[in-house]
């Protein structure tokens, strides 16, 4: 067995999380060493007996080779925190997984990623929300990160996928047990359309517990540079990727709602505490502007140019102009026309020089 095969017979045994392996790991050095383990040495570092004894026969009864041919035949890929293509934005997680299975792929411009979760119970305006946030950030080249859960995280999955985006979602479950059955429909669509990936730190034949989906979470914020909250309740779950976001110094952003509803309860109490207004795609991108390098040729793929986007080149053709002016000369709403600069310099069309000054690229 190699190194990351003995990592991966590791993951099986569930008593051991990401805590309890980087502590075994950080002693012992080796999955290996630590998978070869007396039931004594376990307890010597502060195992417990009754924790040692199951491990121990875990181990003894495990195949790998049988468990590597179910990946196999499932099309999982098996990815440890020391392997290049581990996803980048967790790597810096101090609870990082050291092993993430994979169905699906993950490509390089899936760091440029932002959450949107919200309410199961979602209203006829939380489905317009996710869908307008979730089809617009996706069209820029944002890839949507969700749980795949009933509600406003697989409106916004179906939305970016619309566009011909990119989603992941991260599972509390094993990646054989797909759950809610009645979205796996929807991630094998994204699977299959190459357009994305399912993930999740649990192994195959894991059923999840209440307790794990706040753990799943920090997955869901982890892998993304920023959560939007789109809709919940004051004791929704939803508070449980939120603050997995603060702990690991994400940016919040929360969209208001009526205060008739009590959907509207979580993201207008984040509003008030400290999380970041959310109005527009506009105030998501601003805000991250610089953490994002957006791959334009993919914008430019999925949202092709037209006559406006020409018109405003031609404006610009001389010399850099300010976005009133930019407003005066081509007789457009001010809303319309700076919507429209932010896609094109999306797509690299033009340069925002800063203090409302754009010039051609």
């Amino acid at each position: 067995m190699t190194e990351k095969e003995y990592l991966t017979a590791l993951n099986t045994f569930t008593m051991f999380g990401p805590a309890r392996t980087k502590l075994l790991l950080s002693y012992f050095k080796s999955a290996k060493k630590i998978w070869d383990l007396k039931l004594s040495e376990l307890t010597e570092v502060g195992v417990k007996q009754e924790t040692a004894e199951k491990f121990i026969k875990h181990r003894d009864s495990f195949n790998i080779q049988d468990y590597l041919s179910k990946l196999e035949k499932l099309s999982i890929k098996v990815v440890t925190i020391f392997d290049d293509d581990y996803p980048e934005n967790l790597k810096g997680l101090s609870d990082a997984p050291f092993v993430l299975y994979i169905r699906g792929n993950f490509k390089n411009t899936d760091s440029n990623a932002v959450a949107i979760v919200g309410s199961r119970m979602m209203t006829s305006y939380g489905r317009e929300v996710a869908k307008k946030f979730a089809g617009e950030l996706a069209s820029f080249g944002v890839t949507i990160v969700s749980g795949l859960a009933l509600g406003v995280d697989a409106e916004a999955q179906r939305a970016a996928l619309s566009v011909g985006g990119r989603t992941i979602s991260a599972l509390a479950s094993g990646l054989d047990i797909i759950s809610p059955y009645t979205n796996k429909k929807l991630a094998l669509e994204f699977i299959s359309k190459d357009g994305g990936a399912v993930v999740s730190e649990n192994p195959l034949g894991y059923e999840p517990h209440p307790y794990d989906f706040p753990v799943r979470d920090r997955l869901i914020s982890g892998l993304s540079k920023a959560v939007i909250v789109v809709e919940g309740r004051m004791k929704s779950g939803t508070f449980y990727t939120v603050k997995a976001a603060a702990d690991q110094g994400r940016t919040v952003f929360a969209v208001p709602g009526p205060i008739t509803s009590p959907t509207s309860e979580a993201p207008n109490y984040l509003i008030q505490n400290g999380s970041k207004l959310a109005t527009s795609t506009k105030d998501i991108l601003d805000e991250l502007h610089l953490q994002f390098k957006v791959d334009k040729e993919a914008v430019k793929k999925v949202m092709p140019g037209d006559v406006y986007e020409e018109k405003i080149l031609k404006i610009l053709m001389t010399e850099p102009l300010h976005l009133d002016e930019l407003v005066r000369i081509s007789g457009g709403a001010t809303s319309e026309v700076s919507a429209r600069l932010t896609i094109m310099e999306m797509k690299g069309m033009v340069r925002n020089l800063g203090q409302g000054v754009f010039k051609k690229a």
